[in-house]
């Protein structure tokens, strides 16, 4: 199942994306080498400045090892202008979506870190790519698999690196957690519980629109769930049951509103997951095992995760969890080595969700071909 593309001009001709983007053009190709400065900093060119780079990424530069913010893309003049008094960047370094391309001349970025509407990371990867720079890519990395392909082959043939913002692969607690998987110190895994959801608000939001989301709680939440039995399992689901619900038809018209799916994994390990636009609490990942559990309530959230086993609570320290992330894609560019949340991992996630897309649609359990 092929979820809908959204490209650049449909976003702006959508009266939801008012104010969070402008006219866009089409970039060159710049052969740039990776630039890094004494202390092994590179440059980092945010791409779109809402929420979540307003309120976690922005900050997490402050406390990040191997990352600077040396460039920003706005379509919107004003953030421009306060960003660049806030965080020292200069006016040469601002752009909208119509000089996207001139980032290819700019030495001081390194890496394009992209926070944009789901339908638009394909076209800002492949266009960074070909203009010569290494890409960090929010989650879900696309809308479909196809899509997803594409950003794969564009890196790859700019010899450009790919990762996924997938920030729970490199928190403490979910370490933990595939530790334990792995060593197998409780046991072997039988059988996982996982869950995220949370109640939207603005009925107007892009996240409600499909053509921008590509789907509702299952995109923006429910990945989650679905990474963290990939992850802890180190294996990929092979079979995957779903159904759907809405009790709200006239705000989720466009996009799920609550998914429940079964996924079936070669060892025998079952995972029963769910997600939802419609409730808060539901934050969780338990893994039962042959002699006890691994349970994470809060499991998801940016901060105050909490980890125990059969045999106790487990205290970690816990980092800035986009720090980490950058520093860790950072030290992949600086070092030549490929990233643990690569653009194949972002396209396996996706060929799990479009099962799940088809089993609902079908009423039938799918099999997950890659």
């Amino acid at each position: 199942m092929n979820l809908p593309n959204f490209n650049r001009r449909d976003f702006l001709n959508t009266s939801v994306s008012a104010g969070l983007a402008a006219g866009l053009a089409q970039g060159g190709f710049f052969s740039a080498p990776t630039h890094a400065s004494e202390n092994k900093k590179l440059g980092v060119a945010l791409v779109g400045l809402g929420s979540l780079s307003t309120n976690q990424i922005a900050p997490a530069f402050q406390k990040s090892a191997n990352c600077k913010l040396t460039a920003i893309v706005t379509g919107t003049p004003d953030k421009g202008n306060m960003w660049s008094e806030k965080y020292g960047i200069g006016r040469d370094h601002i752009y909208n979506y119509n000089s996207f391309e001139k980032l290819a001349s700019d030495e001081t970025v390194d890496l394009v870190y992209i926070v944009l509407p789901n339908s638009m990371h394909a076209e800002y990867t492949i266009r960074a790519a070909e203009a010569g720079k290494h890409v960090l890519c929010e989650k879900p990395m696309a809308n479909s698999v196809a899509d997803c392909r594409d950003m794969i082959h564009a890196c790859k043939s700019a010899n450009r690196k790919l990762a996924i913002g997938y920030r729970c692969q490199y928190e403490p607690h979910h370490l933990k957690c595939v530790e334990l998987a792995r060593n197998k110190e409780l046991g072997a895994i039988k059988m996982i519980d996982a869950g995220f959801a949370f109640k939207i608000g603005d009925p107007k939001q892009w996240r409600l629109n499909k053509k921008l989301a590509g789907g509702g709680a299952l995109m923006d939440v429910g990945i989650y769930a679905l990474q963290a039995c990939r992850y802890l399992t180190g294996e990929e689901p092979t079979i995957i049951t779903a159904q759907e619900t809405k009790t709200d038809a006239a705000k989720f018209a466009q996009v799920d509103e609550s998914i429940t799916w079964l996924m079936q994994f070669p060892s025998g390990v079952l995972a029963y997951c769910s997600t939802s636009y419609n409730f808060n609490g539901l934050n969780r990942l338990n893994a039962y095992t042959e002699n006890g559990f691994v349970r994470m309530d809060p499991a998801f959230s940016y901060v105050g995760n909490s980890l125990e086993t059969s045999k106790g609570k487990v205290a970690l320290d816990v980092p800035d969890q986009f720090a980490t992330e950058m520093d860790a894609f950072a030290k992949c560019i600086l070092e030549d080595k490929p990233s643990k949340v690569s653009g194949e991992e972002g396209l396996k996630d996706m060929l799990a969700i479009e099962a799940i897309y088809q089993s609902i649609e079908t009423r039938a359990s799918v099999k997950v071909v890659a």
